[in-house]
């Protein structure tokens, strides 16, 4: 819990310092199809990309993962994720360095880049 706490607060700071005037934090999934993204590009679990229901795409950010603050900076491509509480999904690349793979599913905050 005080690890969470810590990194909404370092992101926050983050935010502020960097003039980035986005920041979210809820839950993120991860997934892996093979089809066509809202964008128009093929959905690559390779790629260090993601789907937001409405950053516009091409936008960067860096996704924190509370509970082992780990992070990553992802592409927005899709929309998504629409399941409640969840902010953000992102390629199985992303879930594997953020180190939530097995879980399928976990906290985070995000800030634009």
């Amino acid at each position: 819990m005080r690890t969470s706490i810590i990194a909404a607060a370092a992101l926050a700071i983050l935010a502020t310092s960097t003039g980035a005037s986005f920041a979210q934090c809820g839950g993120a999934s991860w997934y892996a199809l093979r089809s066509k993204t809202a964008s128009g590009e093929r959905m690559n679990p390779s790629a260090m990309t993601a789907a937001h229901r409405s950053l516009p795409f091409g936008t960067k950010v860096r996704v924190t993962n509370k509970k082992n603050g780990k992070s990553v900076v992802v592409r927005i491509n899709d929309r998504g994720p629409f399941i409640k509480g969840r902010v953000i999904d992102v390629s199985k690349a992303a879930a594997g360095q953020l180190g939530f793979i097995g879980r399928g599913h976990t906290s985070i905050c995000m800030t634009r880049v």
